[in-house]
């Protein structure tokens, strides 16, 4: 099943948050951001989908994900489907991280 792309999950709220990250200027204003927005869980959380989708982008199983990052296999899955089939955001970042360690 591919992802839900429809643009329905776009609010005023969810733009005034984007507008507030694009405010913010290095990585100690995001992070001390997100440790206001977010529970410690909820950062772990994000962070290890994060790790997956960099993972997968190496080529990794979906074994060798999970026993790194203690994630499941099915949502290991979905993340796999959101980076292959998703709205590019996930391409977008590695592209830029890529570029920046160039």
């Amino acid at each position: 099943m591919a992802p839900d792309t429809t643009e329905d999950w776009r609010t005023p709220s969810t733009d005034a948050l984007f507008d507030a990250l694009l405010r913010l200027e290095n990585r100690d204003e995001f992070q001390r951001f997100f440790r206001d927005l977010c529970t410690r869980h909820e950062l772990e959380e994000l962070s290890a989908r994060w790790a997956v989708v960099q993972l997968l982008d190496e080529g990794l199983s979906y074994r060798r994900i999970a026993e790194a990052t203690g994630v499941s296999t099915t949502t290991i899955t979905r993340i796999n489907e959101w980076l292959t089939h998703g709205t590019g955001g996930y391409q977008t970042a590695l592209e830029r991280l890529r570029g920046a360690q160039t």
